[in-house]
This record gives structure tokens, sequence and C-alpha cells, in this order.
């Protein structure tokens, strides 16, 4: 069998895609790299907004035109089929195969089966289930967590993938040995609410950890990057921040969705915080990380947000500074209590909106970013940018960067970058060596050329 993956959402849809694709190798399976070479195609699919949805739709009719020319076996995970919404969608599009966030080790029975399978259980195996680590990459995504125990009225997460499962330590540090072992350097702990890991249900797991524990635990094991999403507001303690402090490979970056600054709106939302109690844990981060780096999640138009509510996000991204943002239009999702019991608003207002929150976000990441001109930084290079000649990477904050190939260093590897020029969204900078000095860069262009293009002018 040959088959081709494609993956939509979260950087846990990421690692379920590797923890799949490793058992389709096990049986014996080709992982190829397009749908015109594979005999099986899986889109592991998200249910978070519309327009992933959307995508899935699409591609779905795409396949269903191949099956009609050639033998094709189809099948959809993730999110959205664990829905009711999906599960049409598979109907629709005559999807062979259906596993939910639960029940992806089924993928040999389903497949086995020589008939439709369905498979939308919530397994317990799967919490012990270790899949091999990636080859060849310094980076690796690693759950610590599957669920959620919070019932935000805009998340459909809860029903997708269940309620909250905390995997035991030890499995946890066995993945990671596994994974230090085939090389990598930065790994990412995975969960819904990383900051309630060992607390299920409410109740505090015997033989667990807190979160900032695990974090001092992971961070003994040699590893030389730790990072962590995503974090809810409302378990971030301040021992997680005086963890990561005290634990030099956990890098200084934290992501911690706020969703809005209106206290009207986060009751709306339940997200069971205050602005004025979220501002007090971004705070506590500053006070045990002064050069800590911050993003956030902020959802805009949310049903019944005012004005006058808007402006209180726009003064809390002011007040915080935050270095990034993931930003989006509330997108209505069948299934959840605010698509229920709430009034969308105007697409046109909620996109006015949006653009001027984008506005502020650049406004803020061009000033962060510019004020790391002339530092050096720590960058784990993972290969080849965009750009001919250059190298792409990210720093120990998760700020994107750029760099021209040297002799002696042309692939993936952690590195010390001196920052020259810094955009919103990018740094560009140049490798240097242990006294601070630049190294040579290798020819980029023909001599002939009669120009040469930097990265900072194409993007």
């Amino acid at each position: 069998m040959k088959a081709h993956l494609i993956t939509y959402g979260c950087q846990m849809n990421e690692y379920d895609t590797h923890l799949v694709q490793s058992q389709l190798v096990s049986f014996g399976a080709q992982i190829v790299d397009s749908v015109d070479e594979a005999d099986f195609v899986l889109i592991n699919t998200c249910a978070v907004r519309g327009k992933p949805v959307d995508k899935v739709r699409s591609v779905l009719g795409t396949l269903r035109k191949l099956k009609a020319e050639r033998p094709l076996v189809i099948g959809m995970m993730g999110c959205l089929a664990q829905l009711e919404e999906g599960q049409q969608i598979a109907r629709k599009f005559e999807v062979d195969v259906l596993l939910g966030p639960g029940s992806l080790l089924d993928i040999g029975k389903a497949l086995e089966s020589n008939e439709r399978f369905w498979g939308l259980q919530f397994k317990d195996e799967l919490h012990d289930h270790i899949p091999p680590p990636p080859v060849g990459k310094l980076q690796a995504h690693l759950t610590i967590m599957r669920g959620c125990d919070h019932h935000c009225t805009y998340c459909i997460v809860p029903t997708t993938r269940g309620p909250q499962v905390s995997r035991h330590p030890d499995q946890i540090l066995r993945e990671l040995d596994m994974q230090l072992a085939a090389g990598v350097q930065e790994v990412t702990l995975l969960g819904q609410n990383v900051n309630a890991y060992g607390v299920d249900g409410g109740a505090k797991l015997a033989g667990f950890p807190s979160f900032a524990n695990l974090l001092r635990m992971v961070g003994r094991s040699g590893i030389r990057r730790i990072k962590f999403t995503t974090s809810h507001p409302m378990n971030f303690t301040e021992d997680v921040a005086a963890a990561m402090a005290e634990t030099p490979a956990v890098c200084e970056f934290v992501h911690l969705p706020v969703q809005s600054g209106s206290n009207r709106v986060l009751r709306r939302m339940a997200r069971e915080y205050t602005r004025e109690e979220y501002l007090h844990h971004i705070a506590n981060i500053r006070k045990h990380i002064p050069n800590a780096v911050l993003a956030t999640d902020i959802i805009v138009g949310f049903p019944g947000e005012t004005e006058a509510d808007f402006e209180e996000t726009l003064s809390l991204y002011d007040e915080v500074g935050y270095d990034s943002a993931y930003m989006f239009a509330y997108s209505a999702r069948p299934g959840t209590p605010s698509y229920k019991h709430f009034e969308d608003l105007p697409r046109e207002l909620k996109v006015e909106r949006l653009t001027r929150l984008i506005a502020k976000q650049k406004e803020w990441s061009a000033r962060k970013n510019a004020a790391h001109v002339g530092s050096i930084q720590e960058v784990l290079l993972r290969g080849d940018a965009f750009s001919e000649g250059f190298l792409e990477g990210h720093t120990r904050g998760n700020h994107p960067t750029v760099v021209p190939k040297v002799l002696g260093i042309t692939g993936a590897g952690v590195h010390r970058v001196r920052i020259n020029q810094a955009t919103p969204h990018m740094m560009y900078g140049t490798l240097i060596d242990a006294n601070g000095n630049d190294l040579p860069e290798l020819p980029r262009f023909a001599p002939e050329a009669a120009a040469m293009v930097s990265p900072l002018q194409m993007a």
C-alpha cells in the first residue's frame, strides 16, 4: 500500500499524523509525497473554525472524482471526524475510513476490514502508546495529555477530543528518551491545556507531578530546548513561571491565550478568569522571566461584542505588549453553546475589527523584533529557506529567523546568530563563531548576476 497523509490544524494534529504514519509504516505501507502516487489518502482534520472544514470538503471532492477513475481508499481522521457534521461530510464524499482522535490506533483494523470502517470511541490504550521518534529531525512534539475539562462556549474541542486525560510521567519520559536518542534537540510538550496536567476531572492524580514539576523533570533529561502549548490562564500558576526560570532548557517563550480584553466578553466565552487575573499572570511571568517573549490568541467579533468591548481588547494588547498573536474573527461552530444560544455578528464588522487588531499586532511585533537587532540569539536552523542560499529557523523566543549559508554550515543545527535586521514577522541575521566573528558566507549568485536581492527586500 502507498499512503499519503494530509494534515490541517494544530500541533496536536501534527503529532497524531506522525503517530498514524508510524503505524502505517509498521504495517508495511510506503509513505508517498503526493495524492497521485497513493492508493490510500488520509486527511487529518480540524474543526475549530469553518475555514479548515471548507478545505476538507474541497479535498474530499477532488478525491471522490479520483476514486471514480482508479482504486483509491479515502480516510478522514481528527476532530471533524468525531462530529456529526464531519460524519455527514464523510457520507457525502464516500469516505472509507473514519477515525476520531481517540481511535487512532484502529488504523490497522480499519484497513484490514476491506469495507467501510468508522472508529469514534475514546480508547485508553492511546494514552500509553509511544510512537517512534521522528527521523532526522531536531524538533519533535510530545503529547502529555489529551482532551479538555474546560467548556468555553465557542470551543468544540471537549466534544471532539473528550475529557482531559493526562499521560503518566513515566510514559512521557520514555518517549522523550527515545527522541533524545534519535537526535532531537527541541521538544514541544503538547496538550489542550498543559497547565492542568495531572489534575483530571478536577482531581489530583496520585503519582503525577504538577505541570511545573513536569517541566523540571523534562529539563533534567538532557534535552537542549523545551517549549509547551497550549496554556489556559485559569490554570497558569506562578510555579510554572518559576519552573521556567529555574530550568535552563525551557525557552523563554509563553503562549497564553487571552481571547478578549473585555470581562463581559470573557464571561460570555466562559473563560473562567478576568482581565485583571490574566494581567496578574503576565506580571508573574515577567517577575520570574524578565525577557519573556509573549504570544496570545484573540477572537474578535464574538457574539455580543460591542465597540467598547473591542477597544478593551486593543488596550489589553497595548498593556501587555505582545510579541506576536494568532488572531481570528469568530467562527460559529455547530455543537457549541455560542452557536446555539448567541446571535452572530455581521461578517463585515468582524473583518473590520480583525483588520484593526492585525494593524496593532504588526505595530507591536515590529517594535519588539527591532529591539533584538544587534543581539546574539541561539537559533535552531531547520534547513533551506525559501530564498536560495539561505537557511531558516527560529530563536528560543520562537522568532522566525533567516541567515545566509556559510562555509561548513549548510543544514540543520543550533547556532549563534547576530540579528542584523527585523520586520514584524521575521528576523535576519549572520552566523557567528564563539568569539562573535561573522562566519564566511557561501556565494549565493553567479558572478554575472547584475544585482543581489536580500531576503528583507523579498519579504
